[in-house]
């Protein structure tokens, strides 16, 4: 990532709502207005213009800008897993690692939903610092 590492953390967390492609991987799609990390209620969630919320994860860890650690439930349906961001200075520019764990208590045909859907929400992000 070609940003300092505090400039790569607010533009994953912060600035998400102008990178995450609502339009294929958001609850609402096209009614999305924003996503937001609530730090003060520990809570991730996306918000529709006429104030609609659904939540997609509570926050277990916050350390900018080093980590976070979020309990990943949008779909309530299947069980929680975790999301684990890490961000690591290297020089002027930041290592990024998303690790996406706990698929033994959500069922191998959740995973397989997620299954290249990290590396294109990934793309995004990385679009987003050009």
């Amino acid at each position: 990532m070609p940003l300092p590492i505090e400039k790569a953390f607010r533009l994953f967390t912060d600035g998400i709502s102008g990178w995450w492609p609502f339009e294929s991987h958001s609850i609402e799609r096209d009614r999305v207005d924003a996503v937001v990390f609530d730090t003060d209620a520990a809570r991730l969630y996306e918000r529709t213009p006429d104030g609609t919320e659904h939540d997609w994860a509570d926050i277990e860890a916050w350390e900018p800008p080093a980590r976070f650690l979020l309990n990943w439930r949008v779909n309530p349906t299947n069980a929680a897993t975790e999301v684990e961001v890490r961000f690591t200075a290297e020089g002027e520019a930041t290592r990024v690692e998303l690790e996406h764990r706990g698929w033994d208590r959500a069922g191998v045909g959740e995973r397989s939903s997620y299954d290249g859907g990290w590396d294109y929400v990934l793309g995004t992000y990385v679009a987003a610092t050009a």
